[in-house]
């Protein structure tokens, strides 16, 4: 009987434990750093890999998937997303696609929330304070922040992340509204309110948060989806930078007609629009809602297990 191990090219650099595993379960060519699809398809050329290993950063379209040689049954990506590539081209050549819902609901769920109060609470202008030197006491009337608890957190997609969000903010005490494509059973809304227009849900979000996926979805907050907030509305993104008109977004905050906005994701990244950084209304994180050594650990754990059930002649654990 044949002892080889299937061949597997990791594209992007892996947490220690989950690099262990790699090497010992498959015959890995382990990046040394997070390859673009330009790198992948020059391995590739060299070395017929059965299984890729991907990140966000492997830009696969219709033309790079029908470059791959005949030998890749399986693209596992190592995140929930994959927006980054064109499954269905993929699928369309018989290559199974996967991807990682489930490991990161509750890491990305704690950083929405905690964008949510650092944005409501000034957390960014404080902080900058402290480092400064402080040696003025702050009076009745100022740097005031809003508080969260007792607000009205409306949620733009009601999936894992966003019931998991959902969840959090019940502890604040706050009511919770939600916009999905269609309304959960009772028992997964927990009392949430439905609302099937996203535009008669604005006015009502004294605080909005982004929970679905880019790509299909578009533009979804544009100057009139940001207008249609109330006015010191508080605005939170660990979705996808693709969802939002940046201008637009902007403009709002620098009009004060929102209070502020907590962001983990850009259009382009990691090129961001450096004006969000000039406003101190703004508070910033790099793209980080999963970035915890559990968490990690877990993304790359189960793209590697995806890898193996395929190349054992199983089916997926998270086909897409």
């Amino acid at each position: 009987m044949g002892t080889t191990k299937p061949r597997v090219l990791v594209t992007r650099r892996l947490t220690a434990n989950a690099a262990a595993v790699a090497k010992k379960s498959f015959d890995a060519h382990m990046a040394t750093e997070d390859l673009d699809v330009a790198g992948v398809l020059d391995i590739m050329g060299r070395w017929e890999a059965e299984a890729i290993l991907i990140g966000p950063k492997v830009k696969l379209d219709a033309d790079a998937v029908a470059a791959l040689p005949r030998s890749v049954r399986i693209i596992a990506n190592s995140s929930v997303g994959y927006d980054h590539m064109d499954a269905a081209a993929a699928k369309a050549r018989g290559i199974i696609v996967t991807n990682t819902p489930d490991v990161l609901t509750d890491c990305t769920a704690d950083l929405a929330f905690l964008l949510l109060l650092a944005a409501s609470r000034r957390a960014y202008e404080y902080e900058a304070l402290m480092r400064q030197g402080w040696r003025q006491s702050l009076g009745l009337p100022d740097m005031l922040g809003l508080r969260p608890s007792g607000k009205t957190l409306g949620i733009v997609g009601m999936g894992r992340i966003g019931r998991a969000m959902a969840s959090r903010a019940r502890g604040f005490g706050m009511r919770i509204l939600y916009h999905n494509r269609h309304r959960l059973p009772p028992e997964l809304e927990q009392g949430a309110e439905y609302f099937p227009d996203l535009t008669a849900m604005l006015p009502h979000s004294q605080i909005l948060s982004l929970h679905l996926p880019g790509g299909e979805a578009g533009t979804l907050m544009d100057a009139e989806a940001f207008a249609a907030l109330p006015r010191g509305a508080v605005f939170v993104n660990t979705a996808r930078g693709s969802l939002v008109d940046e201008d637009a977004l902007l403009a709002a905050l620098r009009s004060g007609h929102l209070f502020a906005a907590g962001l983990d994701v850009f259009r382009s990244e990691p090129a961001y629009d450096r004006r969000f950084a000039e406003l101190p209304n703004v508070f910033l994180t790099p793209h980080v809602a999963s970035a915890t050594v559990e968490t990690r650990d877990a993304m790359a754990m189960r793209a590697l297990s995806n890898i193996d059930a395929v190349m054992a002649g199983g089916a997926a654990l998270d086909p897409v």
